[in-house]
């Protein structure tokens, strides 16, 4: 088994924020397995979609990972960000990125997603949700934000999955509008009331 020579690890990737007041800010991210920035395109893409509507908005973060959609959101005005995480070092690092920033009205929650969705709730007018591909993790946390009490009436759920699903979501959930990029789909959801 021969030793791995100093200086061949990848250096952490980055991650430009690409509007807003952190625009053009570029922030470290881990080189981890499973850890799959969302796109520039596609973020673009989603906040254009979502236009000026973030000033003073409440905003959940599921399987945050790189933070990326949350900062983008604190960065357009967002009141306050609840990212969720389970990995220890994927959350620091969003805890330091935010730090940097002197974003103070991010908070950092290392747990599980699903676990987290179990306790009580505090209602956000936008949820970003992008389960691990392939765990079958879309269906159940769309039907426990649902349930949960974690949606404002009107609320927007962003939706990022693998091409291949097409997931199953609460019937008050319309279709706004989705784009595709890689082996990603993104798809907006615009909540009606039940």
């Amino acid at each position: 088994m021969s030793t791995p020579r100093r200086g061949t690890a990848k250096p952490p990737g980055k991650l430009r924020i690409i509007g807003g007041d952190f625009r053009r800010r570029m922030l470290p991210v881990l080189d981890h397995p499973g850890l799959r920035p969302t796109p520039d395109r596609v973020r673009e893409t989603l906040f254009n979609w979502l236009g000026q509507a973030l000033h003073g908005k409440q905003v959940l973060d599921l399987f945050a990972g790189t933070g990326a959609l949350g900062i983008e959101s604190l960065s357009r005005g967002a009141a306050q960000v609840t990212f969720v995480e389970r990995d220890t070092h994927v959350a620091a690092l969003i805890r330091d990125n935010l730090a940097t920033l002197g974003a103070t009205q991010g908070q950092v929650v290392t747990a599980d997603a699903q676990a987290f969705l179990e306790k009580p709730s505090q209602p956000a007018d936008l949820v970003f949700l992008d389960p691990p591909f392939h765990q079958g993790l879309a269906a159940s946390c769309c039907a426990a934000l649902e349930a949960g009490g974690w949606l404002a009436s009107d609320a927007m759920i962003y939706l990022e999955t693998e091409q291949s699903l097409t997931p199953a979501v609460p019937a008050n959930w319309n279709l706004h509008r989705e784009t595709q990029a890689g082996e990603s789909i993104a798809r907006l959801y615009q909540r009606v009331p039940s």
